[in-house]
């Protein structure tokens, strides 16, 4: 016989109202929150979702709208979103949009379609259009990327502080001339990047003219390695080089091994660590990116609109040193 409420509740040492507000995503302290989830995993509680889909008017899915799940940080984001809605009885689509508004545009309308519960969305850029989703009171986090113009949660990195704290330890090393690659124009998080790393190279170099160091690529391995070849080709070239994310900065470490260039003879500098194993990471910098933290946190701001928080909207920044949370 399947488990009920009131057998979680007793396990846990709450009432059976507590139990429903966390399993509805309402606001719930995290101690209770957790007994709850502990007990509906021991008893393997399934909520009756037909009654609460009815009783909502909506589904329990969580789209999940994000731009690469090769890319690990958000495969580790993806894993932080599933964890806490599972645990509040919801189940997530993993949609990826390449960062094309088209393909963005498509998932969103399916969203809307399919009268989905919420939406964690990683927007492709400044223009991404969410007017549809809020005019339906379809609860959205935005995650890693912000919107413009619209009043809803944010779960961001400081992506400034990750660009000046990972230039300034090369310039700490002893290098004299550090580049950067960063990711597209109109995506905020690499112009964010290229800001933190452009205020330590102008420091460093006030005579310099910080944009010929600068060189944007698509956030992809192939992009890396273009923009590290571009740079080395340089009259002057880097001899340390920033790089804003994981992917660009195997691509741009391929180039140098190609040309027998191994770090640390130039310094290299990631955002997010080195996803393939085909290199020892040995004389790379690697500040730590924490896509699963950025998840949790996205997944219980979610799940508290969805449970009725009408609250104003909040925006969460956070900083690559700050510490993991490794268990959720």
């Amino acid at each position: 016989m399947a488990a009920t409420i009131y057998e979680v509740a007793a396990l846990a040492g709450v009432s059976p109202a507590t139990v429903s507000r966390v399993l509805n995503g309402a606001a719930v302290s995290p101690g209770y929150a957790a007994k709850v989830r502990e007990a509906a995993t021991a008893l393997n509680f399934r909520p009756n979702r037909t009654a609460r889909t009815l009783r909502r008017q909506s589904s329990e899915i969580i789209a999940l709208i994000i731009p690469d799940i090769e890319n690990p940080f958000y495969t580790a984001l993806a894993r932080g979103v599933e964890d806490r809605a599972l645990a509040a009885g919801y189940s997530v689509v993993l949609c990826n949009t390449d960062d094309q508004h088209d393909k963005e545009a498509r998932y969103l309308d399916i969203a809307i379609s399919e009268q989905m519960a919420g939406v964690v969305l990683a927007p492709a850029s400044a223009r991404t259009d969410i007017d549809a989703l809020l005019a339906r009171n379809t609860p959205v986090v935005t995650v890693d990327r912000s919107t413009h113009g619209h009043a809803v949660d944010a779960v961001l990195m400081d992506n400034t502080d990750g660009g000046r704290a990972a230039t300034s330890a090369l310039y700490d090393e002893g290098f004299l001339r550090v580049a950067c690659i960063t990711g597209p124009r109109d995506v905020e998080t690499a112009d964010q990047r290229a800001d933190g790393w452009r205020e330590v190279f102008t420091a460093h170099s006030p005579r310099v003219k910080a944009e010929n160091y600068l060189r944007r690529a698509n956030y992809r391995v192939d992009g890396g390695r273009a923009a590290m070849a571009d740079l080395m080709r340089m009259r002057r070239p880097p001899d340390a080089v920033f790089v804003a994310n994981n992917l660009m900065s195997v691509g741009a470490l391929q180039h140098l091994l190609s040309i027998d260039m191994e770090p640390p003879a130039i310094g290299l500098a990631s955002l997010g660590d080195l996803p393939f194993t085909t290199w020892q990471k040995k004389g790379v910098t690697v500040l730590p990116w924490p896509g699963r933290r950025l998840g949790l946190t996205a997944a219980d701001l979610l799940l508290s609109r969805i449970g009725g928080d009408h609250g104003p909207a909040r925006t969460i920044i956070t900083r690559g040193s700050d510490e993991d949370d490794p268990t959720g």
